[in-house]
């Protein structure tokens, strides 16, 4: 079963070819994401790598965990789950947005 690796503190120099082939070395790489800002197309210093088993992806990160790359010591660790969201509000109820009434002014009288 593949598992999912979050990789951080990834100089913004860095290519997913240039991630995946680091990976490589201690299995098969599935798939290679590096996280860029949507507005500027940066790397956010941070990605993902899918590794095609269990035991491929521990050895990954016992060996690449603190790995030195261009001067930065890499933070690999497994991703967590992607959050799941409801898409409607929470604890807001009344359309009032939490303000109350009178926007929290105090009033005059």
């Amino acid at each position: 079963m593949a598992k999912n690796i979050f990789v951080g503190s990834l100089p913004f120099s860095v290519t997913e070819d240039t991630l995946g082939q680091l990976f490589t070395q201690y299995g098969e790489v599935m798939s290679v994401n590096v996280i860029k800002d949507k507005y500027t197309g940066q790397s956010r210093g941070f990605g993902f790598v899918e590794m095609s088993s269990e035991e491929e992806a521990q050895k990954a990160i016992a060996g690449l965990n603190n790995h030195n790359l261009e001067g930065r010591n890499l933070v690999v660790k497994e991703a967590l789950p992607k959050p799941t969201y409801t898409g409607g509000r929470s604890g807001n109820s009344g359309g009032r947005g939490g303000r109350g009434f009178g926007g929290g002014r105090s009033q005059r009288r």
